[in-house]
């Protein structure tokens, strides 16, 4: 079975066992995370495809690691002008393990406990309580 998965603005096509590095997710080394934006489930009969996407179908992961790509080099020069311009980027990626592909929106078997206390993919976090600053003293 497998099945075609949206995160981080990219399509990926995944298996239970693969192993592919997405764009950096929120969740430490053996949190489990769910996605649920599912554009395709095939493998077992006629395919089905979403339009945008399946309802009730999720895929759950477990993160393996939170990492960084490789340095890229932007350089910019324009000849006679004296422009020049260096610049670097290091993309944060996050390594999954894909546990099951669930097509009829059953629980995850392997990653249900874990996955009651991580937050699913795509959801904003809570916004952070501002302290008041202290008044100075007369």
């Amino acid at each position: 079975m497998y099945a075609v998965i949206r995160t981080g603005g990219k399509q990926y096509k995944v298996a239970p066992q693969d192993v592919l590095q997405i764009e950096k997710i929120e969740g430490d080394a053996g949190d489990a995370v769910r996605f649920s934006d599912v554009l395709m489930v095939g493998g077992e009969g006629e395919p089905r495809f979403g339009s945008p996407l399946i309802s009730g179908a999720m895929v759950s992961a477990e993160v393996v690691e939170q990492d960084r790509g490789p340095k890229i080099i932007i350089f910019k020069k324009r000849r006679r002008q004296n422009y020049r311009r260096k610049r670097g980027h290091r993309q944060d990626l996050t390594t999954v393990r894909i546990l099951e592909i669930l097509a009829d929106g059953h629980t995850p078997a392997q990653a249900e406990t874990a996955a009651a206390a991580a937050p699913e993919s795509g959801e904003a976090k809570p916004a952070k309580a501002r302290r008041k600053k202290a008044e100075p003293a007369e």
